[in-house]
């Protein structure tokens, strides 16, 4: 069974007012961080989908094992850089969607997932850190079609809103949900959370 992680790293930043997936988490950034942890994965193959700011993510951090896609659509909402994603991946028997923004989430969360799709093959699957749905999503092949017709932000969201809980089981991660970054508060918070300050001159 192969299933393609496909990070969403094309946002406009519109609510942060700056290319988010370059601000700086220690070493990294907050893009980096996040496909590092799907190259540090189980996961078959990784593609990377960039679009805003995308020379400056991609010089900013260590690429891998991934496979970038360009979106030059990426105004248009998430559901542009996932199809991007998808084109991309091509062949396979499922796709895991991942976060270009959540940089604490672990390699760990994404390999339990991925034992749980690969042992029961769901036509999709959520995570649900202790109650609360939450990123990676998963979709197997036959979920394609449909993904295909999706457009806008928060086009997945619907699709999960939708459709029963037998037919898109939540797998249980007994953790807090890692936190996505919208504005700057939530930068400020993670890094609080790992124990870093923020670069002197980087200002909000």
């Amino acid at each position: 069974m192969i299933t393609v992680g496909v990070v969403l790293g094309a946002g406009t930043s519109r609510r942060l007012g700056r290319p988010k997936q370059t601000l700086p988490v220690g070493n990294d950034t907050v893009l980096g961080r996040a496909l590092a942890c799907a190259n540090a994965s189980q996961l078959d193959r990784v593609v990377l989908v960039v679009g805003g700011a995308a020379d400056e993510a991609l010089a900013s951090m260590a690429v891998g094992r991934a496979e970038v896609a360009f979106n030059d659509t990426y105004g248009e909402g998430c559901a542009s850089s996932l199809l991007a994603g998808l084109d991309l991946a091509g062949v396979c028997d499922g796709i895991m969607l991942l976060l270009g923004d959540m940089p604490t989430l672990e390699p760990g969360t994404v390999d339990r997932f991925l034992k749980y799709v690969t042992t029961h093959r769901p036509w999709a699957a959520v995570t649900s850190y202790q109650g609360t749905v939450g990123h990676p999503f998963y979709f197997s092949a036959n979920a394609f079609g449909r993904l295909r017709l999706l457009h806008g932000d928060k086009a997945v969201w619907k699709i999960v809103d939708e459709e029963p809980e037998s037919r898109i089981p939540r797998v249980p991660i007994d953790a807090p949900l890692p936190p996505d970054i919208d504005t700057w508060h939530d930068y400020q918070a993670i890094l609080d959370e790992l124990g870093l300050a923020a670069p002197i001159g980087l200002i909000p």
